[in-house]
Formats: structure tokens, sequence, C-alpha cells
């Protein structure tokens, strides 16, 4: 069975947040805050870029904290829909 939130990597993570239009907002050490509007609601992200790649729950908060849904998230760009076999909605 696959895994409900394939990984990502923080490079992956942060492509998509910028495809959404999130922007850096801070960086302490190895964490880097991501700011946006998503439904007309502000929101922040935070992103971990110390690590290889994220477990499922940390796909999950990251999700989240984005406003988004599932599919919303990883259809934002080409390279994380493939990851659930969709298409990126570009």
């Amino acid at each position: 069975m696959p895994k409900k939130y394939p990984p990502l990597t923080p490079d992956e993570v942060i492509q998509i947040l910028k495809a959404r239009k999130f922007t850096l907002d801070s960086t302490r050490g190895d964490h880097q805050q991501w700011e946006g509007f998503i439904h007309d609601r502000k929101r922040k992200v935070t992103v971990d870029t110390g690590v290889t790649d994220f477990d499922d729950e940390i796909i999950k908060s990251m999700i989240n904290q984005s406003g988004l849904s599932r599919d919303e998230f990883y259809c934002s760009t080409d390279r994380a829909a493939r990851k659930i076999n969709k298409r990126s909605k570009k």
C-alpha cells in the first residue's frame, strides 16, 4: 500500500510553497518560515532544511500549516504531483 504522504525533500517543499506564492519570512538555523495567503488567510509554514527528506507526520503538519489539502499541496508542482500519481494544477 502506498504511503499517504510520500516523502518530500526540503527543496521540493520550498518549490511547492513558491508555486503557491509563499515567500521566505525568516530563517533561524536550519528552520525557515515561509509566509503566504491561502483562501484569504495568512499562513506560515516551517521548513527544516537540515534534513534529507520528511516523514509522513512532518509532511502532514506542513500541509496543515499551509491551509491546503493534500492534493492541492502535492499538485502544486509536477515533481511532487508525480509522487501521488497525479498531474500538477499549474
